[in-house]
């Protein structure tokens, strides 16, 4: 890969250091390009601490392309491990679905089939099969079929980032923590050429990559592009316990679960983000998804709210990733998606590829940024 000109490397300022941004900054690195980390907290203490962290593509089903994109970070995820080893970050093992009523039954079931057509592995047990061979704490009824996504899995996104921002300043990147992009700045024949931070630093770059998640617009904003993103705020709980009573992630009725650690479970609810804009008190929602958790997990009884956060999901308006330059805006590059914790490794990777070369992949095709009118 071509990093710049033959006196210095390419100098990438990667606004952002969330997962999207930390897998795309790494690979940047890796290929040798000059790399700066620039985040207003700390990097993967904003909404990729505050998510599901779930690696899948069974929820991915609205388009094609998508899914596709989605089984191609499932595998970039398992290269990833591989590379720079699983450490704590990574907890494959699978996912478990199930549902309460004969409507949502049905639909996951049709899903479940659309995925199979599609060569995606799924099983479907029985409650009573899913007690005695993966997770004998759960109190599903023993009829209610479930399904056992075995190539599914679960990131803890804090230490991910930490572990590639950490190689990547080992390789000579930059890193500037607690302060904010206050200006890009514009030359004359229109590319980037610096960014300014709130501590009144310049820094000189030749592309910027906006990986700002929920803020991304208004980094956009600063190049006067307009990135349209939904409003869509959700709650994560976490609880603490003796011990951890379930080794994967799953969508019971009405509440999602999943590990967090050995001592640590994450808990989020679709139906209880409802109540978030109604101004329920963040102490209440942890109340009521706790309560969701103990009636799937008895066990939990005994256990207590240690953590809630409401955060920002970043979601372009149409649902679905911005990635790549922006080809009015040459050198400034996006980085924004819901799925960031499933789409970050393969991201990272098509994103530093398109960076550095120019080549832009079939794969992100859909997901331009120039699909937004201006």
């Amino acid at each position: 890969m071509s990093v710049g000109s033959a006196q210095r490397p390419m100098r990438v300022a990667v606004i952002g250091v969330g997962v999207l941004g930390a897998c795309v900054g790494w690979n940047l690195s890796r290929y040798g390009a000059d790399v700066v980390f620039i985040d207003a907290g700390e990097p993967g203490e904003g909404v990729t601490n505050w998510s599901f962290s779930w690696v899948n593509a069974s929820n991915k089903t609205a388009r094609r392309s998508y899914f596709d994109l989605n089984v191609a970070g499932m595998a970039a995820h398992r290269e990833l491990a591989e590379t720079i080893g699983p450490d704590s970050w990574w907890h494959p093992g699978g996912h478990l679905r199930w549902a309460d009523d004969p409507a949502a039954e049905a639909k996951f079931l049709k899903t479940a089939e659309l995925l199979a057509s599609w060569d995606y592995r799924v099983e479907v047990r029985t409650g009573d099969e899913v007690r005695r061979r993966l997770e004998p704490a759960l109190g599903v009824p023993g009829k209610t079929p479930v399904l056992f996504y075995p190539d599914e899995a679960w990131v803890h996104g804090r230490h991910l980032v930490g572990r590639l921002v950490g190689r990547a300043v080992e390789s000579g990147a930059g890193r500037r923590s607690g302060t904010a992009v206050r200006d890009i700045g514009i030359a004359t024949d229109g590319t980037v050429r610096t960014v300014t931070l709130s501590d009144g630093s310049r820094i000189d770059v030749d592309a910027v990559v906006n990986a700002a998640g929920p803020g991304a617009s208004q980094v956009a904003g600063l190049v006067t592009r307009h990135l349209p993103m939904r409003r869509e705020p959700g709650a994560i709980t976490r609880i603490h316990c003796a011990q951890v009573p379930v080794h994967r992630a799953m969508h019971a009725p009405h509440i999602e679960i999943r590990p967090d650690g050995d001592t640590s479970m994450v808990l989020h609810s679709r139906e209880i983000d409802a109540l978030i804009d109604a101004g329920e008190e963040p102490a209440e929602l942890a109340r009521l998804l706790h309560e969701s958790a103990q009636r799937v997990i008895p066990e939990l009884g005994d256990s207590r709210i240690a953590q809630t956060r409401v955060a920002y999901r970043p979601i372009p308006a149409d649902g679905f990733p911005s990635v790549g330059a922006l080809p009015s805006v040459p050198g400034y590059y996006e980085a924004v998606s819901h799925s960031g914790i499933t789409l970050g490794p393969v991201i990272g990777r098509l994103l530093a590829s398109e960076i550095l070369t120019g080549k832009r992949d079939e794969m992100l095709a859909d997901f331009r940024p120039e699909r937004f009118a201006p």
